[in-house]
């Protein structure tokens, strides 16, 4: 290992990725990680996309309504600005913030810094959505998780968006998604 000048070993960093569908446990586990750092007294640093106010404005809150406490930021340039004297960072909400997530994220993971992030790895389409498959490309650890489909009871690992709108970008809960199967999502796409 190298040595820095104060003679400390050097720190490394690294990325994380929580992905899968709606409903499927990413935020709730980004939590988890999170306050674990909490426990074993690292600076910790929580951010999420401005236009995420579902729950609450300032807080990262899972649909389990556990919550902890975050920075809301316009872009993922921002992150790097705020991201100061901590050890962990996480990011939820990764799939509304543009490709430049991806370098900052391996910016802080430079600097020493590991780096949760979470979020959707598909859109209501089933492709891939915003900077998660580069982050996914670039990331150390991947964890995808699965909900449960609400059809079948299978494991789930698509969004069904219940609305007809076809805007990307839709805030919504049950009201508006429900996680399916492969099998019961492809039937659910070729009967519309």
């Amino acid at each position: 290992m190298f040595l820095e000048k104060n003679n400390k070993l050097a720190k490394k960093g690294w990325i994380e990725i929580v992905c899968g569908s709606m409903f499927s446990g990413k935020t709730e586990e980004l939590i988890r990680r999170m306050k674990r750092a909490q426990i074993a007294k690292q600076k910790i640093e929580i951010f999420k996309p401005k236009i995420d106010t579902r729950y609450s404005e300032e807080e990262v809150v899972s649909h389990d309504e556990n919550a902890i406490l975050s920075t809301p930021v316009d872009s993922p340039h921002n992150i790097l600005l705020l991201a100061n004297d901590v050890e962990v960072v996480g990011i939820d909400e990764a799939q509304f913030f543009d490709d430049g997530l991806v370098e900052v994220c391996n910016a802080l993971a430079n600097r020493g810094i590991r780096v949760i992030v979470a979020g959707l790895d598909m859109d209501f389409q089933g492709k891939p959505f915003g900077p998660i498959p580069k982050l996914l490309a670039t990331a150390e650890y991947v964890t995808k998780v699965h909900a449960i489909c609400v059809k079948c009871g299978d494991l789930a690992h698509y969004s069904h968006r219940l609305s007809s709108t076809e805007k990307l970008v839709l805030l919504g809960e049950t009201d508006i998604y429900e996680p399916l199967c492969r099998g019961c999502y492809t039937k659910e796409i070729t009967a519309s």
